[in-house]
C-alpha cells in the first residue's frame, strides 16, 4: 500500500553537507557520509541528495561521492546535480542510486524525461522544480542554478508537461520557504498536485514535526521532504542530525488519516 514518505534532503557544497536559507549563504553542517549513517540508524524512508555546485559550475556529477554515499545508504537514494544526459543518469543508477533528479537540464530539453526513462525506467526519473515568487504580483516561477536564473516558466504548466513526458516524480521545492522553517507553501503544492497524477514530494519550509503532519493531513500520500528540520535542533539551531522515530511516524500518519 502506498503511504507518505518522510525524506531528509541533504545539500552538498564543496563535498560537505550544508544548509541554505532561500538558497543563499550555505552553512557547513557536517560530513554527508556521517549524516547518511545516522539516517540509516534512524530508518529514514528515503534520502534526497542534491549537489548544489555541479550545474552552477557546469561540471560532471561527482561520481566518487555518489558511489560513497550509495555504498553507505540503506534506504532508497535519489541523487541530483549536474545530470544532463542519459549516460550520466545510467552511471548514477549503476553506482547504486534508485532515482536520478533533473532540474535545469529539463528546461533546455524536456524530452530528457523520456530519453532517460527509456533506459533507467520512468519511475526513476525525478524532476525538481525550484520555485520562487517574483514581481509585484508574486507570481510563482521556476528558477534554476540555485535560484539565480529565471526561466519564465509557470510551475503548474511545466508540471503538466513533465507528467505528459512520463516523469516518475516531481519535487516541488519552494525557494522562498527554504530554510525559513515556517511551514510548507501549501497553496503552491495544491495547485500542482491537483493537476498531475503522479508522486509528489514537497520541500522547503518544514520547521517541526507538526509541519510534516499538516502536509500529510492535507495531501495524503506525498513525500514530506525537509533539510533544516533534520540537521538542526532547538531555537538556537544547534547542528544535530535527527529524524522522527517509528512511533512518531506512525502517530503522524494515523492523525493525518
Amino acid at each position: 500500500m502506498l503511504r507518505p514518505r518522510i525524506i531528509p534532503c541533504l545539500l552538498v557544497h564543496n563535498r560537505g553537507l550544508v544548509k541554505t536559507v532561500q538558497f543563499r549563504d550555505p552553512k557547513y553542517v557536517g560530513d554527508p557520509l556521517n549524516a547518511v549513517k545516522i539516517f540509516n540508524e534512524k530508518e529514514a524512508d528515503e534520502l534526497l541528495v542534491i549537489d548544489i555546485d555541479a550545474s552552477v559550475n557546469e561540471v560532471e556529477p561527482d561520481y566518487q561521492l555518489i558511489k560513497n554515499i550509495a555504498s553507505e545508504c540503506r534506504m532508497p537514494l535519489c541523487y541530483g546535480g549536474g545530470v544532463k544526459n542519459v549516460d550520466q543518469a545510467q552511471r548514477i543508477i549503476n553506482l547504486g542510486a534508485e532515482k536520478v533528479a533533473l532540474s535545469s537540464a529539463l528546461i533546455n530539453d524536456i524530452d530528457l524525461v523520456s530519453k532517460i526513462g527509456s533506459v533507467i525506467g520512468n519511475q526513476s526519473v525525478v524532476a525538481v522544480m525550484d520555485i520562487k515568487k517574483r514581481g509585484l504580483f508574486k507570481k510563482q516561477e521556476i528558477f534554476t542554478h540555485n535560484a539565480t536564473k529565471s526561466t519564465g516558466l509557470d510551475p503548474v504548466d511545466f508540471a503538466i508537461k513533465l507528467a505528459a513526458k512520463g516523469v516518475g516524480e516531481i519535487v516541488i521545492n519552494s525557494v522562498d520557504q527554504d530554510g525559513v522553517m515556517q511551514g510548507y507553501d501549501y497553496d503552491l503544492i495544491d495547485k500542482i498536485k491537483s493537476k498531475v497524477n503522479l508522486p509528489i514530494t514537497a520541500l522547503g519550509g518544514a520547521g517541526s514535526l507538526d509541519d510534516l503532519e499538516e502536509l500529510i493531513s492535507k495531501f495524503g500520500v506525498i513525500g514530506a521532504a525537509a533539510g533544516s528540520l533534520f540537521v538542526f535542533k532547538g531555537v538556537y539551531k544547534a547542528v544535530l542530525i535527527n529524524y522522527p522515530n517509528p512511533e512518531q511516524k506512525l502517530e503522524m500518519i494515523h492523525k493525518a488519516f
